[in-house]
């Protein structure tokens, strides 16, 4: 997002992605025309809605610029990125369930580049929820917007932009709501963020959106393994140079091709069997553990005996996680800030925009807490230091990540938070759709037109319990996030507000809808969203 032009172009992208998904996915009487009005952003509906919720009555103050930063990653590795206060992850927010945050972003953007926040996971009021321009008008560069909400969920969330392809920069940070009534027993918290990091190294986001957004139409992949992706109808282009890693920058031989059309960063032979084959799009060079690089990797310091709460978010852009800590095994206590029936793993798979709590009885030593980029064949790492001992290599594999890896799919929600069996009132059928062909990732087939978002939308009324039922048609994998609400998987699965729809497969998920307003619904994939993987599920008025 380096122009007027380019910012317009990206926000009509995103809000492509939108409506048309909402309109595909009624399966039940619920899609909406031009004579079928509403639920506001700002109607009274979203206020009442506020008012419902249970506050403390503390206030929250932060201010969060927005503004370029040379960031340090370790190991003397350097990113020219855009960041919140000069540092990535930005500074965690801890509030307790019912406090109101009042968060001021300042937006100090370079190349007059708008921007926003979304709070996501957070089911707070519609206005708040930072989706330009569904829920409010983007904020400019030099201007100020407050937000202004009740917290009332306890969980582990985070903040990011909703403008283009900002996710992946710099511009996310951990939002943690404290419970009051605690029911877990531990002894410390260590909160770990992950991301896949390309910005300020070997291109932007936007560069790197703009090369997928060509698609593979055409191409002549010389040989080599596409990792899944659909390769029909294609020739006249040559690849060069080895695809199937992550780990380090693309050599002027594999950036560019024959004729003569840059493919420095799309990834080709990342599969995974966890993952239903093709596992990402994008070559990062670096994975990124709280900031830093695998060579100077940060550290936690504790002590033997000690339980300790990790709280693991997926802030990356385009790659899924195995997420193991050597010599230990994890207890799963939450996913998506919501309790499950803990269950003990060795490793767990997180997509974009997930998050797991887990707890861990720490060992005497030094021990990798490791996230491997499921199917790239890179790590990100981190170390949890008890004792004395050696920190292990970059490059360490702990024999965790190949032992039993939990999915959302084999969590229950506990008791207290599943569901109450209920017939669905209103069915809606989310056909995702799409391919690396032409890049032509959407919703029932129709990109989301964010300069008409209330086009065609998924509708649903106050009250209602709502069935969405994802079926996924391409051949890759899709992080499925919806705004303002929490779903359930199935009649007993986890309550999630992003969960993964495996290709080919299908995924139904139900949710009560009880927060008025226009809520989105996309892939959590930067660039599956940014082109057109995107719906709007908006209340009846």
């Amino acid at each position: 997002m380096n122009s007027v032009n380019r910012r317009s172009v990206l926000l009509a992208g995103l809000g492509a992605a939108g409506a048309g998904a909402l309109a595909a996915c009624s399966g039940s009487s619920g899609a909406a025309d031009r004579t079928t009005a509403l639920v506001k952003p700002s109607d009274p509906a979203v206020t009442a809605a506020e008012k419902k919720r249970t506050s403390t009555g503390k206030v929250h103050r932060p201010t969060l610029t927005a503004a370029p930063a040379m960031l340090e990653l370790g190991g003397g590795v350097m990113a020219k990125s855009w960041a919140f206060d000069g540092r990535a992850p930005g500074k965690e927010l801890r509030v307790s369930a019912g406090d109101t945050v009042a968060a001021e972003l300042s937006n100090q953007l370079p190349n007059k580049t708008a921007t926003s926040i979304h709070w996501h996971g957070l089911a707070l009021r519609n206005d708040m929820d930072g989706v330009p321009p569904a829920t409010q008008t983007a904020v400019r560069a030099g201007s100020t917007f407050t937000y202004r909400f009740i917290a009332d969920t306890p969980g582990t969330y985070f903040f990011h932009p909703h403008v283009g392809v900002q996710l992946d920069r710099g511009l996310y940070a951990p939002l943690i709501v404290e419970d009051p009534k605690e029911p877990l027993s531990y002894d410390d918290e260590w909160v770990v963020v992950l991301d896949d990091w390309v910005d300020g190294v070997t291109g932007t986001p936007d560069e790197v959106f703009a090369e997928l957004r060509r698609g593979m139409g055409g191409m002549d992949m010389g040989g080599h393994d596409t990792g899944g992706h659909d390769m029909s109808g294609m020739g006249g282009m040559t690849m060069s140079g080895d695809k199937g890693g992550a780990s380090a920058a693309p050599s002027s031989s594999d950036s560019e091709s024959g004729d003569g059309m840059s493919m420095k960063f799309m990834l080709m032979g990342a599969d995974s069997d966890l993952l239903g084959g093709d596992a990402g799009d994008v070559k990062y060079p670096y994975h990124l553990i709280n900031g830093r690089v695998p060579a100077a990797p940060d550290v936690y310091t504790g002590k033997p005996g000690r339980r300790v709460r990790l709280r693991i978010i997926n802030a990356g852009g385009d790659t899924a996680y195995r997420v193991a800590l050597g010599g230990h095994r994890m207890t799963i206590t939450h996913t998506d800030g919501f309790p499950v029936e803990h269950q003990r793993t060795d490793a767990l798979l997180i997509g974009m925009g997930e998050r797991y709590d887990v707890l861990v009885t720490l060992a005497d030593g030094v021990f990798p807490l490791v996230a491997l980029a499921e199917g790239k064949n890179a790590t990100g790492l981190a170390l949890v230091r008890t004792g004395s001992g050696r920190a292990p290599k970059a490059t360490v594999r702990p024999r965790e990540l190949d032992g039993t890896v939990v999915t959302a799919s084999k969590l229950r929600a506990a008791d207290d938070v599943r569901l109450s069996p209920r017939k669905a009132d209103r069915v809606h059928r989310v056909d995702l759709t799409g391919g690396m062909t032409k890049y032509n990732w959407a919703i029932n087939g129709k990109a989301f037109d964010m300069s008409d978002p209330t086009a065609a939308p998924l509708v649903v009324e106050e009250g209602q319990r709502v069935r969405l039922d994802f079926v996924n048609r391409t051949d890759m994998w899709h992080p499925m996030h919806l705004h303002g609400h929490t779903y359930q998987l199935g009649g007993s699965g986890p309550r999630k507000d992003t969960a993964i729809v495996l290709p080919k497969k299908k995924l139904s998920v139900v949710f009560d809808a009880d927060n008025p307003g226009q809520w989105m619904l996309h892939c959590h994939n930067a660039y599956h969203g940014e082109a057109g993987m995107m719906a709007l599920v908006a209340y009846r008025a």
